[in-house]
């Protein structure tokens, strides 16, 4: 028979916990302090039993650990859950991090009283390590992969803006020379800025929706109603040679999307199928019930029939700025949207096609139980109280006198800073009734400048401009209000009105 059934049980369990070395195996008393101490955990943490039994288990914590209170909510959840477990930094004797998985247990005495806690820990340090050099060398591959593409961006987009601005300066020099021209050649040059403004805006968008970094707009859309008045529309922008037909089976087709983003997935889309059939065909745009991930969902599809694209070059059409086309004929970023925007919305974009066969692209939507609203009525400009005076924030100087005068225009009376410390300086010394800057500028930038005026002077009315703002896109809630670049008078005025008409709501609840 083994000498150790010869042993009581409690000496076994002293044997088997003095025995193991892979794990801090050890008790503390309802306080904390340490109470046992077996040779994995002095080999973990440096400290012999003489030096640690008795002291409070808080000083294997880091010191911020220690600060957010840690070691005590982690006895709390322990007492009141059953169980704590988890995961982080510790320091050893000498003052060295390593990374522990921990687990701390409460003990009752047989009459249910509590006398301490049993903890366990284990050392991941070389597994902590190694998850980490493995994310830092994806970083570092996701990052070699955005230098790739960039360099493919170049040529397309580059060409596509040199276009843009080749039309925008070229008329408004032609303006400038001749300002006696006829009122009817006038505004065509006029439509013509304006129209190219407006496909400069949308090149890039495209840019920050296959980036994931444009804030969305989501409302409740009825997509087959949707999708009717755009076969109307891009029935007619296409021409007779092509034929577009509806096919609209979905029984629910309400989902939460961003209004603009969908129209541009459905023209991007509907342009590559017009390409595909050499602007001769029938173009399909349809909807279906489907599931998601297990869930309801919507489809929509848009179906050509075209050539069919090869395998090889199916596999790699949602790639950033992947294009078959000709330089200066497309910058492979309209498939790319539709990805961008399905993957923005909670669903997914997918190809099917057969050489010879035509191509059906398909966009799965979450379904939302959400009511379909009606639209709410715009903001008449022209309501804005005459006199109001703008304080305006803009670093550029052609953007600030441009701001400005369409301020001026809305009636307001403006005082213009073209950083964020002298805006302080004049908010401190003259009287305003609202503050609009930009977001992104040197030094203190717009949403650090709108949190010191919130702080100095609540209810101060804030607009911020902005094309993309990180800061400003992480933050989930906040008391300003956003106008997108680039913008207009009718924007602008728009942004304002209903600001001033949030502030009004919110004093008269405070004073109900």
């Amino acid at each position: 028979m083994s000498d150790l059934l010869d042993l009581s049980e409690e000496e076994r369990f002293r044997l088997l916990v003095s025995a193991i070395t892979d794990y801090a195996i050890y008790m503390l008393d309802t306080e904390g302090r340490v109470a046992t101490w077996n040779p994995g955990a002095q080999r973990f943490k440096g400290y012999t039993t003489s030096e640690i039994i008795g002291e409070h288990f808080s000083r294997f914590f880091t010191p911020e650990d220690v600060a957010a209170g840690l070691p005590a909510k982690a006895l709390a959840n322990a007492l009141r859950e059953g169980r704590f477990e988890a995961e982080g930094w510790r320091l050893r004797k000498d003052g060295t991090r390593f990374w522990v998985n921990a687990v701390i247990d409460p003990i009752f005495a047989d009459d249910g009283s509590h006398i301490g806690f049993a903890k366990i820990t284990r050392d991941f340090t070389e597994k902590k390590l190694a998850e980490d050099e493995l994310q830092s060398t994806q970083e570092a591959l996701m990052q070699s992969q955005k230098l790739q593409a960039l360099g493919e961006l170049t040529g397309g987009v580059a060409h596509d803006f040199n276009n843009l601005m080749t039309v925008i300066a070229g008329a408004s020099d032609f303006l400038l020379k001749h300002p006696d021209l006829p009122r009817e050649k006038r505004q065509r040059y006029l439509e013509a800025i304006s129209e190219t403004t407006e496909r400069a805006t949308s090149l890039t968008n495209h840019l920050l929706a296959f980036g994931r970094r444009q804030a969305l707009k989501p409302m409740v859309l009825d997509l087959n109603v949707r999708l009717d008045a755009f076969a109307e529309m891009i029935g007619r922008m296409l021409g007779s040679p092509i034929k577009v037909h509806l096919d609209l089976q979905a029984n629910h087709a309400l989902v939460e999307v961003d209004s603009t983003q969908l129209e541009t997935a459905l023209l991007n889309a509907a342009l590559n199928a017009r390409d595909a059939m050499d602007g001769k065909g029938e173009l399909t745009l349809g909807t279906s019930d489907c599931e998601l991930d297990e869930q309801p969902a919507v489809c929509i599809t848009v179906r050509d029939s075209g050539a069919g694209i090869p395998q090889d070059v199916l596999n790699r059409v949602f790639e950033p700025f992947f294009t078959t086309k000709d330089v200066g004929k497309g910058t492979g970023l309209g498939l790319s949207q539709i990805h961008g925007f399905a993957a923005q919305a909670g669903g997914r974009a997918e190809i099917v096609s057969s050489e010879g066969e035509g191509t059906t692209l398909r966009v799965h939507l979450p379904r939302t139980g959400k009511p379909l609203r009606e639209a709410e009525e715009p903001v008449e400009v022209g309501k804005l109280p005459v006199g109001l005076k703008v304080l305006l924030v803009e670093d550029n100087a052609q953007v600030r006198d441009f701001a400005a005068d369409l301020l001026k225009d809305l009636h307001c009376d403006v005082t213009k800073a073209n950083e964020g410390s002298e805006a302080l300086e004049l908010l401190r010394s003259q009287p305003f009734d609202l503050v609009f800057s930009d977001v992104v500028m040197p030094g203190m930038g717009g949403v650090e400048l709108a949190r010191k005026i919130e702080a100095e002077r609540p209810g101060m009315p804030m607009l911020l401009a902005t094309g993309y703002s990180a800061e400003l896109l992480s933050k989930k809630e906040n008391n300003f209000t956003v106008v997108s670049k680039p913008y207009d008078a009718t924007m602008l005025g728009r942004a304002i009105s209903e600001m001033l008409l949030k502030g009004q709501a919110i004093e008269a609840d405070q004073s109900a």
